[in-house]
């Protein structure tokens, strides 16, 4: 950990706002009870909470260290155990496995709860201002010693890989982004190809004698596999973002082009048994994309 005396260097965390914390203190212990139960009604809206507090025993006990933990960053004194203590807690959020979305969340209500307070109770405007920057730095320094552990514990995969696993490690990193934007071009590629076969297909409707239900149906089917394809490649744009990969998307566009299998092939009576199989890989595919979409949903 880095030493708290140069933490609150950088931060400009001077004495007079330590004593401006200590003063705010008083006030603040009485809003403890308050603050944890609007604190906890905030922190189950994750979805996941439940999976780290799993019991009444647990939910009590974090319940009351969140509650010393708040009245301490009044405390107005911030020395080495002050931070080893951030620390200490810092490291118990990466054993559990607690992402560290929801300490960035978290904090922003601890923010909002602790300045609404002070607009609450506002006296003249320069001890307001003063009271706001000493608040936006201990809430910005305890989130940043709170986060260091999950920033060390990636640091110390990387360290301890050898010379050969840290290179190669590199070079298929690099390898995956150039093989990502091959596949985000080859995207632009297809969807340039259903363009055309939408094309061919109007073509068809208009100057063969390929029958206005079949042709409105093909039509149809293609303008399908285009809408499918537009939304792979808005799905991979989202990947080259740093989002997850969209397997959906992919399962999406298969189902798309079986459907037009499926619009083309149901005026014909000598398809039944092809219309069938694809039907039942349709099934199966619309199935697999729900699960996929539950999946996301509880993450």
């Amino acid at each position: 950990m880095q030493q708290y005396s140069s933490l609150k260097t950088h931060y400009k965390f001077t004495d007079e706002e330590a004593k401006i914390l200590l003063d705010l203190q008083p006030r603040m212990e009485k809003l403890a009870d308050k603050f944890i139960n609007e604190f906890y009604d905030y922190i189950w809206q994750f979805g996941e909470t439940s999976k780290f507090l799993r019991d009444e025993k647990v939910i009590a006990h974090h319940r009351e260290k969140i509650k010393e933990w708040f009245v301490s960053l009044f405390c107005g004194k911030y020395d080495m155990s002050y931070f080893m203590v951030l620390y200490k807690i810092g490291e118990i959020h990466v054993k559990i496995g607690l992402p560290t979305h929801y300490v960035n969340s978290s904090f922003t209500f601890v923010r909002t709860f602790i300045l609404e307070s002070i607009e609450e109770n506002f006296l003249n405007k320069e001890q307001h201002l003063k009271e706001i920057k000493a608040v936006e730095k201990i809430v910005d320094i305890n989130l940043d010693v709170l986060t260091s552990s999950y920033r060390e514990e990636e640091l110390g995969k990387f360290l301890s890989l050898s010379k050969l696993e840290k290179t190669i490690l590199s070079n298929l990193k690099k390898f995956n982004s150039y093989i990502n934007f091959f596949l985000a071009c080859a995207l632009v590629l297809v969807a340039f190809f259903a363009i055309g076969l939408f094309v061919y297909d109007i073509y068809l409707l208009f100057f063969t004698d390929i029958g206005i239900e079949k042709g409105i149906l093909t039509v149809l089917g293609s303008l399908l596999v285009l809408w499918a394809a537009t939304e792979l490649i808005h799905e991979e744009i989202n990947h080259l973002q740093g989002k997850g990969f969209a397997i959906g998307a992919f399962i999406m566009l298969a189902m798309a082009a079986l459907i037009r299998k499926i619009l083309i092939y149901s005026l014909s009576s000598e398809k039944s048994e092809e219309l069938l199989a694809i039907g039942a890989v349709l099934v199966g595919l619309a199935i697999a994309y729900w699960l996929v979409g539950a999946k996301r949903k509880s993450l």
